[in-house]
């Protein structure tokens, strides 16, 4: 595929705004210049939107305003008209009921910020998990040159001689306090030593793993997502990244240029050779929707199942985001995939080169963290998409974060109706459970939660812990945290909420899962199975009014992305009339 330049000079978008001497024109302008502005920025320079999600109550991405102020610079400096605006901020450790539940009201805000405004390109600065799908997702929907820059991991966390991940360690320390292995005190004494910098999960988890999304699909500058938050190169990376969207405004290279059905198998492979969240799975798919792009489940499970997992990080290996960068960062693994035959090497990237262009001279610095085939932490890594009768429209789980021993298991179910009903008892010594048994959680689907809250990865009971077992099957219609680990099956659809399989489970049924042969069961008769779900009523009412009841009305499966159903497509960026 190769990209051809639009011609230039040619009219831009923002002179429908400030461009002739008209009362519209001059109301634009003059306005614009209480801010100190030379009069001849306004003369047809490209308009650059920093759709900034900056926000003291976002903490991975409370330092943004510095890399804000750097791609400035650039977009100065190739000649353009830098604007910072502020976009909705959507934080996963601060969002009550959940941030996923937000996710596509901030995709909204921002696809209308940008139709709605005198941009001709946009960069998208992003950082904590929600903000990168749900500024591509906009940006997709207008189609207008846009770029993402993410603000980078934090630095290692360090406990006691040990690494520590954000997130990964939080599970780990918190299932050592129920067994009995550690101290609550110890457990506040580790805290401060998880998030030591700026930035988001030094670890795999959801902030890095869409970082590398965003990397993969070509919509950010190669080598943008490992780079630490307080490195030097992630200022210069903001500050190159203000420098190229002028380029791309002036050959108008769109969103639609880059994200194509080859970008998405490139991201998708890419995921699995990272180890990467099964949450990406949710904003790829949501993601692809927005640019018309026909991406499903099976594509998922299909694109990533022969791809093994080499990159060695938290929460499937040992070493974090620090270690990942230095070793020379997702370059590398896309360099890999294209070795094995796995990249589309003419997939058009931001840069306007292809992406094998980008990546085929860079080289891998450390192989204890981006490791030889042969040493894979699973030579079938990826995202596996299991279906059945407990699954019709299918399930996903993380391999390699999962225990080998697990991934063919029969078992019997305990079923927790909600979240407040596994909180409730889980703690409680005469639980009716012990290692065999099927973990099983309802009602905490898009609709359910409502907003499909990271409560899948449900901590084992302490009486089980105190064995010493870490892992057992746990089923649910929930996501998990791209930071946790375990033989967790997710995304369970239809959810409970809707009425699917998953609603009407019972204690003491026989599960079986079968990863090998993709298949999730529920060990009881059609018929049975059909008098159940005739009988079942909803647990879950609607809600009375404003963006609740919205997203309740119009969410869409997570086999579809957990998007709304009217947000999904490309509806273009034409300007609207106006009349002063």
């Amino acid at each position: 595929m190769t990209f051809k330049p639009a011609k230039w000079p040619r009219k831009l978008r923002s002179q429908e705004w400030f461009g002739g001497t008209s009362k519209d024109a001059i109301y634009h302008r003059g306005w614009m210049k209480n801010q100190g502005y030379p009069a001849d920025l306004f003369d047809g320079r490209p308009v650059i939107g920093i759709l900034n999600t900056f926000s003291e109550l976002n903490p991975c991405n409370a330092h943004l305003n510095d890399l804000a102020e750097r791609v400035k610079h650039g977009v100065y400096e190739a000649g353009g008209f830098p604007v910072i605006v502020p976009v909705f901020s959507v934080s996963e450790s601060g969002f009550r009921p959940t941030a996923m539940m937000f996710r596509n009201i901030a995709a909204m805000a921002v696809e209308e910020t940008i139709r709605g405004q005198q941009m001709d390109g946009c960069v998208l600065l992003v950082g904590c998990d929600k903000t990168t799908p749900s500024l591509l997702m906009g940006a997709a929907s207008v189609d207008l040159p846009s770029i993402c820059v993410t603000g980078g991991p934090m630095l290692n966390g360090h406990f006691r001689g040990e690494k520590i991940g954000s997130g990964t360690h939080l599970w780990k320390f918190s299932e050592a306090v129920k067994a009995g292995e550690m101290t609550a005190e110890e457990f506040v004494e580790a805290e401060a030593s998880m998030s030591r910098s700026p930035g988001s999960c030094n670890t795999m988890g959801t902030a890095s793993t869409m970082a590398s999304m965003a990397e993969a699909l070509g919509m950010a500058l190669s080598g943008n997502a490992a780079i630490p938050a307080v490195d030097s190169r992630r200022r210069m990376m903001a500050q190159l990244t203000g420098r190229r969207i002028v380029q791309m405004v002036k050959d108008d290279l769109k969103p639609s240029d880059i994200m194509t059905r080859h970008a998405f198998e490139n991201a998708i492979r890419t995921n699995a050779a990272i180890g990467g969240s099964t949450n990406a799975v949710i904003h790829l798919l949501a993601m692809a929707g927005r640019v018309g792009i026909d991406l499903t489940l099976d594509d998922w499970d299909k694109l990533g199942r022969d791809v093994p997992t080499i990159v060695n990080l938290m929460p499937s290996g040992k070493h974090l985001m620090e270690e990942f960068f230095y070793a020379g960062g997702l370059p590398v693994v896309i360099k890999r995939l294209g070795e094995a035959g796995l990249l589309n090497k003419d997939a058009i990237t931001v840069s306007g080169k292809s992406m094998w262009d980008e990546v085929k001279d860079v080289r891998n610095w450390n192989e204890d963290v981006i490791l030889p085939t042969e040493k894979a932490l699973t030579q079938s890594g990826g995202v596996v998409v299991v279906k059945g009768n407990l699954a019709p429209d299918g399930a996903v789980l993380k391999p390699s974060a999962a225990t080998p021993a697990l991934m063919q298991h029969k078992g019997r179910a305990v079923v927790f109706e909600d979240i407040d009903d596994y909180k409730a008892r889980i703690d409680d010594e005469d639980l009716d459970i012990d290692e065999t048994c099927v973990m099983v959680l309802k009602n905490c689907g898009p609709r359910g939660y409502p907003g499909m809250a990271e409560v899948g990865n449900m901590g084992l009971p302490p009486k089980v812990l105190r064995k010493g077992i870490t892992d057992m099957v746990r089923i649910s219609d929930a996501r998990m945290s791209g930071t946790a680990y375990g033989t967790v099956v997710l995304h369970t659809s239809p959810e409970a909420a809707r009425g699917g399989p998953l609603a009407v489970v019972r204690s003491g049924d026989m599960i079986e899962l079968d990863v090998a042969n993709r298949r999730l069961h529920l060990d009881i008769s059609d018929a049975e199975l059909a008098q159940r779900l005739a009988e079942w009523k909803s647990p879950v009412e609607r809600p009375n009014g404003g963006y609740a009841q919205l997203y309740h009305d119009h969410v869409q499966g997570a086999d579809k992305g957990a998007d709304m159903d009217f947000l999904v497509g490309c509806r273009g960026n034409a300007v609207g009339r106006e009349s002063h």
